[in-house]
């Protein structure tokens, strides 16, 4: 388990924003589309912006060249990320990359890991969360078949830090679907979740507004839900619907496809008070 508690930072009553993308195999425009949205979230007041699970880096097969890359002193997509948080004066939780190593950088020979790095506003690297569930499944779509365990090693460490809109507990995407590691995030004191996601439109059709809402309110944490949202490419289309759900389950702001970005406040006495009108923590039994 990861928690930062040596240098706390200073809880205020921020603007946090989630940024949809629709993005392709092509990287450089990723990154420009990327950096594009940023702004407009800065803009926009947030002081924290959320991207969405592989909005650098689709394509399944770009995934090993790009993670070795990443994990080398000459990276390109960790460096923009940094770049982008110090010139725009905000935290950028860095939706979803590929690295060839592990937190304690070690190697990894034969895949690679789904990375989340988070910066602070001067452009330091104060986190990174390593996708734990990975995504196995046939699916009744274009693609049919989707086995994430064939380019990625999972991670094991749960990952709370410290940011100026509260606690954060970091998941990615398919971690949605299970509800122990949201139970670990409030265990150690989150007081919001960041999703960066890219759901199937089938499964998200389904499920996605089910799962973000029911996360927030079992555990009392906003839920900030970045995903990808569109077609991106001739098999593969996201469902998007990006959304800031508060911890009583409200969907405060919403996108429903194509890029954009949505913009909530995060407020403490809002959270204190949900908690002790309902104080579920205190009842648990098992």
């Amino acid at each position: 388990m990861s928690t930062q508690r040596d240098n706390p930072v200073k809880w205020q009553a921020s603007r946090v924003a989630a940024i949809q993308m629709v993005s392709t195999h092509d990287i450089a425009a990723n990154l420009n589309e990327a950096a594009r949205l940023l702004k407009e979230a800065a803009d926009a007041g947030a002081s924290i912006a959320v991207l969405p699970e592989n909005f650098a880096v689709l394509a399944t097969k770009q995934m090993i060249g790009c993670g070795r890359r990443e994990a080398e002193p000459d990276n390109v997509i960790r460096q923009f990320l940094a770049q982008q948080a110090t010139e725009l004066g905000i935290w950028v939780v860095g939706g979803s990359l590929p690295i060839a190593a592990r937190p304690d950088w070690s190697a990894v020979t034969d895949r690679v890991r789904a990375c989340c790095y988070v910066y602070d506003d001067r452009g330091r690297e104060v986190a990174r969360y390593d996708k734990i569930h990975l995504f196995d499944a046939t699916v009744e779509d274009a693609q049919g078949q989707y086995r994430e365990s064939d380019t990625f090693e999972p991670g094991e460490d749960v990952v709370v830090i410290d940011t100026p809109a509260g606690r954060l507990g970091m998941a990615i995407c398919y971690d949605l679907r299970f509800p122990e590691l949201f139970r670990q995030l409030r265990e150690q004191d989150a007081e919001w979740v960041s999703l960066p996601s890219a759901f199937t439109w089938y499964t998200g059709d389904a499920h996605w507004h089910a799962l973000i809402r029911a996360r927030a309110i079992e555990n009392q944490v906003w839920l900030v839900a970045a995903a990808q949202g569109g077609q991106n490419s001739e098999r593969r289309r996201t469902y998007g619907h990006s959304a800031i759900v508060d911890p009583w389950g409200r969907i405060l702001s919403e996108i429903d496809e194509g890029p954009g970005i949505v913009v909530s406040e995060l407020d403490r006495e809002t959270l204190k008070d949900i908690r002790t009108r309902m104080p579920v923590w205190e009842h648990r039994r098992l």
